[in-house]
């Protein structure tokens, strides 16, 4: 043909070949696309030269990279496959696939696509290759039931000599940039935990590629691999686990040579592996992170309990048995022996063999559960209640004798030259008294302390109770000109048995009470008698009053009613339980009341066992500050409403 060029004639056998000729590169980019692929595929050339031909099915795209894979390294791969078409049907073809060479470099890739005849080899091997890939989903199903690492690595390299029928097989684990063997299969044993240089190896080089699978036919013998006899190809596959590089597959071949079969399976043998593997460090962490979570629930110190989401006991530690002295077999299966609290909040509870706990909560939100956590702080709840109430018993029992020297002090100041000497003379022998009465409060600055810790330290003697109630009001009427004060004490009235100093703070705290909340003045009124054994001391005022549920709440610790006037006039909350202790300490009572006509009634069950005189007919006592009560009601008086 004179005149005409090569690559005139190229194109010319090219658009007469009765079969599809495609050219790829080395990218996979259609350099070449005849017209006998125009009428099979139904895309033009113009629209397929310079892109990516669409015609491979996803399912197939292992296949076609083993394909490449295999005819790179020499020969030629002739298989029965499927293609699409442009109108989305699926043509069932053989392709003929050979290296496109530029010299001796492999450039890109030459496939021919015609429509297959009935061939026996193309049916045969097809079989083949489906009862593989049967087989490799047993295979997965086997690699993925085991949940041992070592197992799943031992069961991965067994079954890629099965599916690929190589001679030998072997896992290598990334390790930073090392690689280590941690499974072979017809290798010996010595090779296990060899390392090598991740950069210069198989798997480096197949990592530069970015590819999955590659063959190798060169520079074997340098390889520690070639401790197996005939060794002439390897077939190397990637195993990714959370879609980074774990791991690789080596299959080795000395008797027969892949072909892309094999190349498709190993690929796909690498996925699976990859997801085995992950799925057995999952289950590792798991056992490892439970064995952990399981010594710090059973070494804890802290008490911990799971719940159900009905809040039923799952799991109790040792420290929960220990803390509420309920072993773990009574209480799997019932609720716990506190309340809960909201998760996020602290819950302060004192259990009925007197420990207190603090308890949190937290919810699972994935199953539902509850996990409680609650330790002992019995010592420290002593300890904080045993300082509170030392500062606050201090003041309490100095505030009273200071605020009558503070009066009397007031008085003389501001009245000196107005008062006679007998009126000078009994206001100096009052602040010298009280005076006296604060070094003694020094001695026991610790009753209230010890009151919390029911260690509360009494003395019991003999004194004269009337004597405390006048010295406990003998300078009130100074205090306040909006208030009147009476006192009514029999002449006869009994000694009692107690503590004399305590009884001055409790008969102060409920004397400044009735002042406190009475602060528009009236009548603050004091009586004492005799009943039966014991004397009963009664503190009124005509204030705000307590609600009916406060009453008992009053004298419970650092406790301010909420309801009513009350709560304007401060406080911590301590004195009526100072008071109360004080009062239990020496075997009496004190209970708060409703006054007829309004206010409160403060009354003292005092001290048992009085000594008493001759006579019993209560007397208007001397220290009446002003006109004595006439329409007090000795029934009412004495708790009767």
């Amino acid at each position: 043909m004179e005149g005409v060029g090569d690559e005139e004639i190229a194109a010319a056998v090219l658009s007469s070949a009765p079969n599809a000729v495609v050219v790829l590169d080395r990218d996979q980019t259609v350099l070449v696309w005849n017209p006998a692929a125009e009428r099979l595929f139904g895309w033009s050339t113009e629209e397929m030269v310079g892109r990516r031909a669409p015609i491979v099915p996803g399912e197939l795209t292992a296949e076609h990279h083993a394909v490449l894979e295999r005819v790179r390294t020499g020969g030629q791969v002739s298989l029965r496959t499927k293609r699409f078409r442009r109108d989305g049907t699926v043509l069932d073809v053989r392709v003929d696939t050979s290296a496109l060479l530029h010299g001796t470099a492999v450039v890109g890739y030459v496939h021919v696509h015609h429509l297959p005849e009935d061939d026996v080899v193309a049916r045969d091997r097809g079989a083949h290759r489906a009862r593989l890939v049967r087989r490799l989903t047993d295979v997965v199903g086997d690699i993925n039931a085991e949940l041992e690492l070592p197992a799943v690595l031992d069961r991965i390299a067994a079954s890629l000599t099965e599916l690929t029928g190589a001679d030998a097989g072997g896992f290598v684990l990334i390790e930073n940039e090392r690689l280590r063997l941690v499974s072979a299969y017809q290798l010996p044993e010595s090779l296990r935990n060899v390392t090598a240089d991740l950069r210069s190896s198989l798997v480096g080089k197949l990592m530069r590629t970015g590819k999955t699978v590659m063959l190798e036919s060169e520079g074997l013998d340098d390889l520690v691999w070639a401790e197996l006899p005939g060794l002439h190809t390897i077939a190397l596959g990637l195993a990714a686990v959370g879609g980074r590089p774990y791991g690789a597959l080596y299959a080795l071949f000395a008797k027969r040579k892949p072909g892309h079969v094999e190349l498709e399976l190993l690929e796909l043998l690498a996925g699976h592996a990859g997801i085995a593997v992950g799925n057995a460090m999952a289950y590792q962490e798991a056992l490892r992170q439970r064995a952990h979570e399981r010594a710090v629930f059973d070494a804890s110190a802290d008490g911990i309990a799971v719940l159900d989401e009905p809040g039923r006991v799952v799991q109790w530690n040792p420290a929960a048995g220990e803390l509420t002295g309920i072993p773990v077999e009574k209480v799997i299966g019932e609720p716990p022996p506190f309340p809960l609290p909201e998760p996020g909040e602290k819950l302060t509870f004192q259990l009925a063999n007197g420990r207190w706990l603090d308890v949190v909560s937290a919810k699972i939100e994935e199953t539902g559960e509850i996990v409680v956590d609650f330790r002992d702080i019995t010592t420290a709840k002593e300890l904080e209640e045993a300082k509170d109430l030392f500062l606050a018993t201090t003041s309490h029992e100095l505030r009273t004798p200071i605020t009558i020297v503070r009066g009397f002090a007031s008085t003389l100041d501001a009245r000196w030259d107005k008062m006679t000497d007998p009126e000078r003379r009994s206001a100096v022998h009052t602040i010298a008294e009280r005076a006296r009465s604060l070094g003694q409060l020094m001695d026991h600055l610790l009753l209230g302390a010890r009151a919390g810790a029911e260690e509360l330290a009494v003395r019991v003697e003999t004194f004269d109770l009337a004597e405390r109630v006048r010295a406990a009001t003998l300078g009130l009427p100074v205090l306040s000109d909006r208030h009147r004060v009476e006192v009514v004490i029999p002449e006869d009235l009994p000694d009692v048995r107690g503590d004399a100093l305590a009884t001055d703070i409790v008969l102060g705290q409920l004397l400044e009470n009735a002042f406190k909340y009475s602060p528009d003045g009236g009548l603050i009124s004091v009586e004492v008698w005799a009943e039966g054994r014991h004397v009963v001391v009664v503190v009124d005022d005509e204030g705000v009053g307590i609600a009916p549920d406060d009453r008992d709440r009053i004298f419970e610790r650092f406790v301010q009613v909420d309801s009513g006037d009350r709560r304007r006039f401060g406080g911590v909350g301590l004195g009526l339980y100072i008071v109360r202790s004080l009062v239990k300490a020496q075997g009496g009572e004190v209970t708060a009341h409703p006054r007829p006509g309004g206010g409160t009634r403060m009354r003292l069950l005092s001290l048992s066992w009085p000594t008493r005189r001759a006579g019993n007919e209560p007397v208007t006592d001397a220290l009446i500050y002003r006109p004595m009560c006439t329409s007090c009601d000795r029934d009412t008086v004495s708790g009767t409403e």
